[in-house]
């Protein structure tokens, strides 16, 4: 059962998409609101997905899928900043009301993490060798031309796992950046309707009226809080609290104060890894490289 407040919020809203005024264009709207500047009352996902809101039901917005969005992406527009309105789109069934760029992964954004890398090719000797062991028929020569075109084959494959352990540490980092661009890229409100969007909506006050819940139109005077000093800048992180995967051997002993207690090497196909083991003050750090790269680490008390 509905409760009061619900059923007499959504009758407001479909009055004022009710209303008489006339149902103006998309180019009305991007007049009306684009360039500027709102308060938002929510917080809001780094992704252009944004989040989607009901006028027509109650609750408005849905929830589940506003969650999801803010913990796999994070925030890039916080509750009381002020933004710019940057885009308005009118589509079939909703209206696109885009802030600070709209947020990060349209067309033309790059999300993918993933850094490509080539194989390294067999050389010319390589290549010869393989076709005079077919035709040589000397076992001496035969086991010589065996042992060559091993080591050929050996720097190939260690040609092969330097490149994969330097694509892992660039892709670290290009996913710090994509991160970073999120949080820049601004978001969006979708408003969706059930059906397709009513006149009444396109109107600025029916626009208005649809994201009251979630935007401030008052102005920025109206809205700005008693300006506050910042709080003072976080020391530096330091220790096991500083390391981050990507890094060498050499800054993560930097960091832990030396070389670790114990260290397991082995090999994963063609690429060796290694198990470190540091002790340092109250913690056991624990941490793997793959080609002298760190590509995960625990911390744990001892």
């Amino acid at each position: 059962m509905r409760r009061p407040w619900a059923i007499l919020a959504a009758l407001g809203v479909l009055c004022a998409f009710a209303g008489t005024a006339r149902a103006q264009t998309e180019l009305d709207l991007r007049n009306a609101f684009e360039g500027k500047t709102v308060t938002v009352k929510i917080d809001l996902p780094a992704t252009d997905d944004g989040i989607d809101v009901y006028p027509q039901r109650r609750p408005a917005l849905a929830y589940p899928d506003y969650a999801k969005r803010i913990k796999q992406f994070g925030t890039s527009v916080r509750k009381g900043d002020e933004i710019l309105v940057t885009k308005i789109r009118v589509k079939k069934e909703h209206i696109e009301f885009q802030l600070g760029g709209g947020g990060y992964g349209t067309f033309a954004d790059d999300t993918s993490p993933s850094v490509s890398t080539a194989t390294a090719q067999k050389t010319q000797r390589e290549k010869n060798l393989e076709q005079d062991l077919k035709r040589e028929t000397d076992a001496a020569k035969r086991r010589h031309m065996k042992e060559e075109l091993d080591d050929l084959r050996r720097d190939r494959e260690r040609e092969d796992a330097r490149n994969r352990a330097t694509v892992a540490a660039a892709e670290v980092e290009k996913e710090r950046t994509i991160h970073a661009k999120r949080l820049e890229g601004g978001s969006r409100i979708n408003v969706r309707f059930n059906d397709r969007v009513p006149d009444g909506a396109l109107t600025e006050d029916g626009l208005k009226a649809a994201l009251e819940e979630w935007v401030d139109f008052g102005g920025a005077m109206a809205t700005r809080p008693v300006a506050m000093p910042d709080p003072p800048a976080p020391p530096p992180a330091h220790g096991a609290a500083a390391l981050e995967k990507g890094m060498g051997r050499s800054e993560v002993e930097d960091l832990l104060g030396g070389p670790p207690k114990r260290v397991t090497p082995r090999r994963e196909g063609t690429l060796a890894t290694e198990t470190a083991v540091f002790e340092t003050g109250n913690n056991r750090v624990t941490a793997l490289y793959v080609e002298g790269v760190l590509v995960r680490y625990t911390i744990a008390s001892r």
